[in-house]
């Protein structure tokens, strides 16, 4: 059925153990080469880890999966060096519309704070993210990518230094050692199967079909700027095919619209002209049978009429769970992405979510390795990222309960908050066709350091940095950028590099080292002469105050390697 896109097939290559019968122990090792398994990857050997990854397959994902990439994943992966590629091949869009039956009930805009590198979100299938974090962690000198390498067994403790691994290969089976372990071994992981760490939460009784559709359209877009920016009543219409002016992708939903009565629909595009729908079909729809082009076909056919001409590319039903385990570190053994928590897939939060566990993580455990950071530093993973877990699985759940009321009371309201949408603004806050992935901030995390000064705005301590324009030896740059992947130093006024141990927090002059092109970056800071914000590696906020005093930085840096004990 794919028209669009042709597979690769990654080489298995024996492993040196295997064929020299003998075992190693390597620093680390990643389950999975995934989305989140390769990004993981990635960022540990951008910081100096020796990192091994095995996988069961030999090849990318099958259909478009996990579309939608927040800004802050984006800039995760622009740290990393892979981001531009993608952003120039995928679809960039920021607006997004709901319907209610054939009228536009309300609409959002993802970037209302502009002047930013990286766009509100982009659509791209995730075989092509795939590939590509494939070939950057293939070309990188410190990943070691290893295809139709199977887990069969993982054990730790016992005396022994880290964990033990058994694998299955076509050459048969080796054992290895790791000392450190991160599964990102996706819903079904093995990983956690053997540790016997299990999900908690709960599965969702509703189905959805996917659609993978080639076609030339010109929608959804947004439609004259002066309609998009108002309040005031939309004007009818039936469908996409009345709603094709201006030039910029959207984010379309439906609520009961008349091609799908009494359920939802979701239309959005990304790159070959490939675009993704999504058909709430209820639970007791058959599976096997709604994948089947003759029911598929129709379905896609009410919704863009008759004259418009497309290919189906990939189909697929699926249902949803929001859950996740207790502990996201089981001693040398580390869980993230969909192996730690699972979410539904209304506002894109599960790529989203597993990428941003390695951002947290991969630092953490740099420090703990070289030994300039105590091993509690990596419990404040698991305190950190379930926090922004727990945040995700509220959200999905207050989504899909919006989307697939429970009772016929939830339904009138639903409806209701719809109807008041179109006119009331009020109403419009509680649409909520999936709130769509952000950064969570850490503000109760034990790593930060509270404020001790005034601040009446900018980014308290556990706030992910806010990007802005900034001018470097001339040239226009962003901030993201000059931040690196190391702690850091923003200061407006003089200071110095502060050290602790084998850390240092390198200072960043906003003045001389980099420019304030635009003043944004004083603005989104709340900065004035004197400002200094501690950032942390992932690019958070561990502490900020109105002078330079290296003794309470160096307390600061402290806390935020967890050299002192907290509770958040």
């Amino acid at each position: 059925m794919q028209k669009t896109y042709c597979y690769p097939e990654f080489a298995y290559v024996q492993s040196a153990e295997q064929r020299d019968a003998e075992f190693r122990q390597h620093p680390l090792l990643i389950i999975g080469a995934g989305p989140v398994g390769l990004s993981m990857a990635l960022d540990c050997a951008s910081r100096g880890i020796a990192t091994v990854v095995l996988d069961d397959n030999n090849s990318v994902s099958i259909g478009s999966r996990a579309v939608c990439y927040a800004k802050r994943t984006l800039e995760v992966w622009d740290r990393l060096g892979v981001a531009a590629p993608l952003v120039a091949q995928g679809v960039s869009w920021q607006l997004g519309k709901v319907f209610f039956k054939d009228e536009l009930a309300y609409q959002f805009d993802l970037l209302p704070q502009a002047a930013q590198q990286m766009p509100a979100m982009i659509n791209l299938q995730q075989y092509y993210l795939e590939e590509a974090l494939v070939r950057a962690a293939q070309a990188h000198p410190l990943v070691d990518l290893r295809w139709k390498h199977k887990l069969l067994s993982l054990k730790q403790g016992e005396g022994m230094e880290g964990a033990r691994l058994t694998v299955e290969t076509p050459d048969g089976v080796f054992e290895l050692g790791a000392d450190w372990v991160i599964a990102c071994d996706g819903a079904n992981s093995d990983t956690r199967r053997m540790l016997g760490a299990e999900f908690s939460g709960q599965f969702f009784q509703d189905r959805f079909l996917i659609a993978d559709v080639v076609m030339k359209a010109d929608f959804p877009k947004s439609a004259d700027p002066q309609v998009v920016a108002s309040d005031a009543h939309p004007p009818r219409g039936r469908g996409p095919g009345l709603r094709r002016l201006g030039t910029e992708p959207e984010r379309w939903f439906w609520f009961d619209p008349p091609f799908h009565p009494g359920q939802s629909v979701l239309l959005h595009k990304q790159c070959d002209n490939v675009w993704r729908i999504d058909f709430q079909l209820g639970w007791d729809a058959d599976p096997v049978e709604e994948k089947k082009p003759e029911r598929v076909i129709p379905r896609i056919q009410a919704m863009l009429g008759a004259e418009v001409e497309f290919e189906l590319e990939w189909v697929s039903v699926y249902q949803f769970a929001c859950r996740r385990i207790a502990q996201f570190r089981h001693g040398r053994v580390l869980f993230a992405g969909d192996a730690a928590h699972q979410v539904s897939p209304f506002g894109a939060r599960g790529a989203n979510t597993g990428v941003q566990d390695g951002d947290n993580l991969a630092w953490k455990l740099k420090a703990v390795m070289d030994g300039a950071a105590p091993e509690r530093l990596l419990d404040s993973y698991h305190e950190e990222r379930a926090y922004a877990s727990d945040d995700n699985l509220r959200q999905s759940t207050r989504s899909t309960d919006f989307i697939s009321p429970k009772s016929r009371a939830s339904l009138r309201l639903r409806n209701a908050v719809l109807e008041l949408a179109r006119s009331e603004p009020f109403a419009r806050p509680l649409v909520n066709s999936g709130r769509l992935s952000t950064p969570t901030p850490y503000l109760h995390s034990g790593l930060n350091t509270p404020d001790a000064d005034v601040f009446s705005a900018g980014l308290p301590p556990g706030s992910p940095c806010v990007d802005a324009p900034v001018s470097v030896d001339g040239r226009a740059d962003w901030l993201l950028h000059s931040l690196g992947q190391g702690f850091v130093l923003l200061s407006w006024g003089p200071g110095v590099d502060v050290s602790l141990g084998g850390i240092r927090a390198k200072l960043l002059r906003v003045g001389q080292d980099i420019i304030d092109s635009e003043g944004l970056l004083a603005q989104r800071y709340q900065a004035r002469p004197g400002t200094v914000y501690l950032i942390r590696p992932d690019q958070y906020v561990a502490a900020r105050w109105r002078s330079f005093a290296p003794a309470k930085i160096a307390a600061a840096l402290g806390r935020a390697l967890a050299f002192e004990e907290t509770s958040a």
